[in-house]
């Protein structure tokens, strides 16, 4: 994403964000596991963890598992030796062993096949590989830090992802946020966004009319902050005004929000209201708990796997649940 200097915002689910990545940037850990949503900047958190830690002078290395097919990716990530198969016509070494003393980011690591994934949580027990076609091991010294936009647990229990290879990358998580759950944040990085494509294309749009405020409040914003920085970027392209109106957004968005609102009204809360006047607070604080103990169930009870589900901080969802005496 185009601003990887850092985490921009102030809300308290990014203000948590950057402090786990401070502990465990600087931290022992030779496994982290990123959750987010598509567009959240979950490669941002990854490439944020190598640069504050001691490995930062050392290799970087980005792969998208869902991006190489299953024949390539033992190869991709393991190397192989001379005539380990047709094509192999001297010994490369694979992206795990080039990361050596630094760190290998598995974007959409949900994508690797079973295989693979035993293959990986032996280089993680034993930070030993072997290449394909060789007969003795070799050593590496790696950070992993993968990520997915799915709730692995949910993966387990469909049979898609090794258990064991779950909880070995779960023992440190960092949940990187929607921007629908980030507030005011969206109006912070709009303002930087706009700052920055007025210095790429040489002309200013100063900021958002009222309408255009309101609408990207309601919003969802299901590619997140890509979303946004893309659509900001079209509007430098396409339109002349300086300041961003209505008439030049998609209307998809226009019409996400009026749906949105139609919805917003469940069948709980509409059979609540023909039976007279509500306790606000009292039917508010019930529909959180039900909400919070889905989350709960589906997960199997475990509060990280929950707070993804929820688009919430660990933090936060902990807080939630003492402040509605749920614990």
């Amino acid at each position: 994403m185009a601003y990887e200097t850092g985490l921009i915002g102030e809300h308290a689910s990014i203000v948590e964000v950057r402090r786990l990545i401070e502990r465990v940037a600087k931290s022992a850990a030779r496994a982290v596991l990123i959750y987010g949503e598509t567009g959240t900047g979950k490669g941002l958190v990854a490439r944020l963890v190598h640069q504050q830690s001691a490995r930062a002078s050392q290799q970087f290395i980005d792969v998208n598992c869902a991006a190489i097919p299953d024949q390539l990716l033992e190869s991709e990530l393991f190397g192989h030796e001379k005539g380990a198969f047709t094509g192999a016509l001297a010994r490369k070494p694979g992206l795990i062993e080039t990361a050596h003393g630094g760190s290998i980011f598995l974007d959409e690591i949900r994508d690797m096949n079973l295989v693979m994934q035993a293959k990986l949580l032996t280089v993680l027990d034993t930070q030993r590989l072997r290449r394909v076609g060789a007969v003795s091991p070799v050593t590496v010294d790696v950070r992993f830090i993968a990520a997915t936009n799915r709730i692995l647990l949910s993966e387990v229990n469909a049979g898609r992802f090794r258990e064991d290879l779950y909880y070995r990358l779960q023992i440190v998580a960092i949940n990187a946020p929607p921007l629908r759950e980030r507030g005011d944040d969206i109006f912070v990085l709009t303002d930087h966004f706009l700052r920055r494509l007025s210095s790429r294309y040489g002309r200013v749009i100063v900021g958002l009319q009222p309408d255009v405020v309101d609408v990207f409040r309601r919003y969802r914003w299901p590619g997140n902050v890509r979303e946004l920085e893309n659509l900001l970027e079209r509007i430098f392209i396409l339109e002349d005004e300086n300041t961003i109106m209505l008439k030049h957004l998609p209307a998809r968005i226009l019409r996400d929000v009026k749906e949105t609102e139609k919805a917003a009204q469940p069948n709980e809360i509409a059979e609540a209201f023909e039976k007279g006047p509500l306790d606000y607070y009292e039917t508010t604080a019930s529909f959180q708990i039900k909400l919070i103990r889905h989350a709960l169930a589906v997960t199997n009870g475990s509060l990280t796997e929950a707070a993804a589900y929820l688009g919430l901080s660990r933090h936060a969802l902990r807080h939630q649940m003492l402040k509605l005496d749920m614990t």
